[in-house]
């Protein structure tokens, strides 16, 4: 394939290139690290001081490898990049890990330098040449002892209590900006479709026009949940995150909510949709009730008398409306 062709194998690279190679990586990573301390520095201060030391040990490396460059091969450094090997472990970009949380970039960070000792380690069981197997081995040791500086920069920035507070405050930015809007858009699908989808059901007793209304009060309820979350709060004094999170979580889970107990209209039969729309309901609100108990901290039966309770009295709403 022609996208292959044009990236070398690791094993068809001179000692330079392999050299270049680690280099450019190593200033990578360091870009990383500082990328993940700017992004932490606001919220989690130890944190992105572990990540500032990180990304000094990657300029400490990378100064090394240089000096060995200009010693064996000169000033000049191959212009050579991990995406141009076949083969060479993949960085993910920090956009996409920074916006996953704290504990998942500290795991990212671990998974870095894993990746490159492992890669380092099968490159040289692969070779022959005495030279380049020395040299793997030792860019192998050097991702090695990257691990136990990461351990120790997180030992002397992130003592116990430390750790525990961040973690304590990245929960609770995750309840604030996921749980918390996707549970209010699980609740207002689940319930306040629950009155049109049932009351059009036993009105007509067609479940394909059922389905419809049910598929068209689910997603339209998605759309205005989505839209007043994102636009109710900035997130900026209230510190509940980004408001595009925040209204995609509704929207989603308020489409969601409604959408499981229409689907079963697609069954033709109407007596066995309704069973199953009835079952299907039943799941949902005891769902809502755990999921308010678990992360909102509702005292159990509490949330089953707001969820249950007020679920029942709208679908009987629904029902009579309709039977009527």
């Amino acid at each position: 394939m022609r996208f292959m062709t044009q990236r070398k194998r690791f094993r068809d690279l001179s000692e330079q290139e392999i050299l270049a190679l680690a280099i450019s990586s190593e200033e990578d990573d360091a870009r990383i690290y500082r990328g993940y301390a700017e992004t932490l520095r606001a919220d989690y201060p130890a944190s992105a001081r572990m990540f500032e030391g990180m990304a000094a040990e990657e300029d400490e490396h990378r100064a090394r490898l240089i000096d060995l460059h200009s010693r064996r091969f000169g000033e000049t450094i191959p212009l050579i990049r991990r995406e141009h090997v076949a083969g060479y472990y993949y960085r993910r970009p920090v956009w996409l890990v920074e916006n996953l949380g704290l504990e998942r970039i500290r795991e990212e960070a671990e998974a870095m330098e894993r990746d490159a000792e492992r890669f380092y380690l099968a490159a040289a069981a692969r070779t022959s040449d005495a030279a380049t197997r020395k040299l793997l081995g030792d860019l192998a040791a050097a991702e090695a002892g990257h691990q136990v500086t990461a351990a120790e920069l997180a030992e002397a920035h992130l003592d116990e209590a430390t750790r525990d507070d961040e973690d304590a405050a990245a929960h609770r930015q995750f309840i604030l900006t996921w749980v918390q809007p996707g549970l209010a858009g699980l609740m207002d699908g689940s319930v306040s479709t629950l009155a049109p989808i049932f009351a059009t059901a036993f009105a007509t007793q067609d479940t394909w026009t059922t389905f419809l209304v049910g598929v068209a009060a689910s997603v339209g309820a998605g759309i205005s949940m989505g839209f007043t979350e994102a636009a109710s709060d900035d997130g900026e004094l209230s510190g509940r995150g980004s408001p595009v999170k925040r209204g995609i979580a509704s929207g989603v889970m308020t489409t969601l909510g409604g959408l499981g107990h229409a689907l079963p209209y697609l069954i033709p039969d109407f007596w066995t949709a309704t069973i199953i729309a009835f079952a299907i309901v039943f799941f949902e609100l005891w769902a809502i009730a755990w999921i308010q108990n678990k992360y909102m901290e509702t005292p159990f039966f509490r949330a089953v008398f707001q969820v249950v309770l007020g679920g029942s009295l709208v679908l009987a709403a629904g029902i009579l409306i309709g039977s009527g």
